[in-house]
């Protein structure tokens, strides 16, 4: 019988000294975070993995690999798409951010009415707004979580249709604006009932540890990529 992984030894987290080599020398010093309630962090507690959200796991890495990091998280739970530009992007635009981390259209994507077209020019114009201010934009496209179990299994298939098609619209939108995309609705875990909270709509401890490290490599791969020095490296 396989043993349970801890996020020492799961393989989908952060190595011993990954996150240190691969944001080695990065240049963000202002790191704000706009979105619903995967923004915010409702982080269930996981045996093994310690109970720290998504978004501050990767500030934490950020301030470790060049401390003085400002960070503000505007995350609410509840958001839709509309209501996270009108009430967040304001705000971000001021802090004067250098990354920026947007999570939103779940909520959207929860709806039988899930209007595809509304939410990407919501994002976009989030994203815009940001890149406008001198930002890194990371998108998302999030894990599929009609893999639930707490998800009635009448409302799987319809529900993870639509979280797909804004995991598809999310990440071409991404490719589009030029966003730094983390594509997690594929991930070799997105199955594991393990990775989902008990109310059928959000992560688990396991969850956010995997996200973090996906966007740390995310950023990392961005810092060496062409025209770019090589983490590690003067």
């Amino acid at each position: 019988m396989a043993s349970t992984p801890t996020e020492a030894t799961d393989p989908h987290c952060l190595r011993a000294g990954e996150s240190a080599r691969l944001l080695a020398g990065h240049p963000w010093r202002r790191f704000v975070v706009l979105g619903d309630s995967v923004a915010e962090g409702l982080c269930e507690p996981v045996d093994g993995y310690p109970d720290v959200q998504w978004a501050d796991r990767i500030a934490a890495e950020l301030d470790a690999a060049r401390p003085g990091l400002a960070y503000r998280n505007l995350g609410l739970r509840g958001l839709r798409a509309h209501e996270v530009r009108a009430a967040q992007l304001g705000p971000a635009v001021e802090f004067g951010p250098d990354l920026a981390l947007v999570v939103c259209g779940g909520n959207d994507a929860f709806r039988q009415g899930y209007d595809a077209d509304a939410v990407d020019a919501e994002l976009a114009a989030i994203v815009t707004g940001l890149q406008s201010a001198g930002a890194d934009v990371v998108t998302v496209g999030m894990f599929d979580v009609s893999h639930s179990p707490a998800v009635p299994e009448r409302l799987r298939e319809s529900l993870g249709e639509r979280m797909r098609r804004l995991s598809a619209h999310t990440r071409a939108l991404g490719e589009r604006l030029g966003t730094l995309h983390v594509h997690l609705t594929d991930h070799p875990a997105v199955a594991d009932p393990g990775l989902y909270s008990t109310d059928g709509r959000h992560g688990s401890a396991r969850s956010d540890a995997i996200a973090a490290a996906e966007t740390i490599r995310r950023l990392g791969a961005h810092l060496a990529g062409p025209g770019r020095r090589a983490p590690g490296r003067g």
